[in-house]
């Protein structure tokens, strides 16, 4: 059985992805997000991946690999950036940040795979995410597994598994731009 090292944003994003890919991998759950805001925030949404882990019956063990929360990281990286549209530049170096350490980790870890739960989002650009993972998957001599997990109703079915799971479910991407937006 092939492993995965699978980030995640958050419980709910990841519900289908470890539904879905639980049949065909051995998956570790990376949870590694510095763009998200604040503190508080990101320690809800972490106790609620770690809930789900625990919780949901898959064909085999998921695992979870928590990650430091590194915020000065994100604000390095957004600086200058601070103005730009969502989905937009800013938010194509996020999803870099975040692959990037991915991506270590599974060359590191000897991860068959790697991949991420953001594809699921319909808010999100699968094809510039599977693309910064090409490109990391060579930087790092690892092996990216392409997706664009809302299609085939995926998207649908994590609403489902949220419900099913009463998962608390956000009303913002994770960073305080975009919580800025919401507001």
């Amino acid at each position: 059985m092939p492993t995965l090292l699978l980030h995640s944003c958050c419980a709910p994003c990841s519900s289908y992805c470890i539904e879905y890919l639980s049949q065909y991998f051995k998956i570790t759950v990376i949870y590694y997000n510095p763009n998200i805001y604040p503190e508080a925030e990101y320690e809800k949404r972490k106790a609620e991946q770690k809930r789900l882990i625990a919780e949901m019956k898959t064909k085999h063990p998921v695992k979870m690999l928590d990650c430091d929360f590194e915020s000065q990281k994100f604000y390095e990286m957004a600086k200058g950036l601070e103005d730009c549209r969502e989905c937009g530049e800013r938010c194509f170096k996020c999803y870099r940040l975040r692959l990037e350490k991915t991506a270590q980790e599974a060359k590191q870890n000897n991860f068959d795979y790697f991949t991420t739960t953001l594809t699921i989002s319909p808010l999100k650009d699968a094809q510039k995410i599977n693309e910064i993972g090409i490109e990391l998957a060579k930087e790092y001599s690892a092996s990216w597994l392409p997706s664009d997990f809302k299609k085939k109703e995926g998207y649908k079915r994590s609403i489902e598994l949220s419900k099913a799971f009463e998962l608390y479910r956000q009303n913002y991407c994770g960073c305080v731009f975009s919580q800025n937006k919401t507001e």
